[in-house]
């Protein structure tokens, strides 16, 4: 046979092969199935079509209420990510109701099948929607929100900080929480905390309103302030004075030089960049140090008040989050920057908030402290902590109510409130029984 003829055949037999191949695909291709009556009725019974457009749009008070920001700041928010999520088809789902769906599962925390019913959208599409959709959020969001902070950012802060907070040369609170999730996927005990669940991290840098500075997202639930704050962008950047931290400058009211500070809990190496109370069984027994750390607590309440504001105006926070951990981390930055623009919008109005932080309403196994490490202390920050103390009970340093405000036992004090007494109520006896 010749060349030309073998290669003819072998050339049949391969078409012939192919040909089976894809008749193979053709009948073992799995049947789609047919498109629940539910989601046919989107356009007509869903969410969008019947809440929204004609009931909360016009209702400032209502929207805000579904969707925890007005209707300016929705606008806003969709004009930046309107080009990324928009579909071709014009009968697909709008990146006005993707944003409306996503917000309301930040608003609430519902799980996806209860947003597929009342939106009328698959469950499978929700979970490729809201992923989507959080990371547009966080990519356009963060650089206008929360971008690096400068010089001249901090100045602003310190000068904040000592009107509010009455401390000098503070440039914010820092302060962390665990955000419960959903068990990661072949995670071991990398996510476990020491309250026994599963948990994402949120190390944050808060300034005297409350906004949020600088975020870290994504350590593991099984680490401490410390060490996440140690290997964290914005921990290496402080330590090596790459942070855009203002130059030392004297303390308010006296001759002292001090360098600008954070001020966080006990689970927070003392530095001279770092400010942190004395532990209470050596407070006791110096009433000096028993002020300083009344004023440092006191001012370390905006960190406290932040993470219970993006809490209760954000309920995903409530209830474990059951998404994965990367779409967890867009998630946490995307309500950060979120709470930034509440916060900016009260700010500018100079009136009451919409939303008020309430301390006692508090997610109870969620947004929990970090177990505190402490870590290892140096020579400057004894120094300056002790200069700290030292101008907090001096004459021009001092306030006025920070005497009376503690105990000699190292206690706050506290006004006793009257509790109203109850009224008691007399049930008269049947006349049957009284005879």
């Amino acid at each position: 046979m010749s060349d030309n003829a073998t290669e003819s055949l072998l050339l049949c037999l391969l078409l012939e092969e192919e040909d089976d191949d894809d008749f193979l695909l053709l009948y073992a291709r799995k049947k789609r199935n047919a498109p629940d009556l539910l989601f046919k009725s989107r356009t007509k019974e869903g969410s969008y079509s019947i809440l929204i457009k004609n009931h909360l749009i016009g209702a400032e008070e209502k929207f805000r209420k579904y969707c925890r920001i007005n209707k300016n700041q929705f606008d806003f928010v969709l004009s930046l990510i309107v080009e990324e999520i928009q579909p071709k088809n014009r009968h697909a789902i709008t990146a006005e109701e993707k944003l409306y769906l996503t917000l309301r599962f930040l608003a609430t925390g519902e799980t996806f099948e209860s947003l597929s019913t009342s939106f009328r959208i698959s469950v499978s599409y929700i979970s490729r929607l809201v992923k989507r959709v959080l990371n547009v959020m966080r990519e356009k969001l963060v650089p206008i929100l929360m971008k690096t902070p400068t010089r001249d950012d901090f100045k602003c802060i310190e000068q904040i900080f000592w009107q509010k907070w009455n401390i000098p040369n503070c440039i914010g609170g820092i302060d962390g929480k665990h955000v419960r999730v959903r068990a990661p996927k072949n995670s071991g005990s990398l996510f476990f905390n020491y309250k026994d669940y599963f948990s994402i991290v949120l190390l944050a840098i808060v300034d005297a309103n409350c906004k949020f500075v600088a975020v870290d997202v994504g350590a593991y639930g099984k680490e401490s302030d410390n060490g996440i704050f140690q290997k964290s962008t914005m921990g290496k950047q402080i330590a090596t004075n790459r942070f855009n931290i203002p130059p030392p400058k004297l303390l308010q009211g006296s001759d002292v030089m001090s360098p600008h500070f954070l001020i966080g809990d006990e689970a927070f190496a003392l530095s001279h960049f770092m400010m942190k109370p004395y532990c209470r069984t050596q407070a006791r027994l110096e009433r000096e140090k028993l002020i300083y750390n009344y004023r440092l607590c006191r001012g370390r309440r905006v960190t406290e008040n932040a993470f219970g504001l993006l809490s209760q105006v954000f309920r995903v926070f409530y209830t474990p989050i059951a998404i994965a951990p990367n779409v967890v981390d867009d998630l946490i930055l995307t309500c950060c920057c979120l709470h930034h623009l509440l916060r900016d919008g009260y700010l500018e109005r100079h009136s009451l908030p919409f939303h008020i932080y309430n301390a006692t309403d508090r997610p109870e196994e969620n947004m929990i402290d970090i177990v505190g490490s402490g870590g290892f202390a140096n020579r400057d920050g004894f120094q300056i902590r002790e200069n700290l103390k030292k101008n907090f009970c001096s004459a021009n340093g001092a306030v006025s109510w920070q005497d009376s405000a503690v105990d000699d036992d190292g206690t706050q004090r506290r006004p006793r409130r009257k509790r109203p007494r109850r009224r008691a109520t007399a049930f008269m006896l049947n006349s049957s029984h009284s005879q």
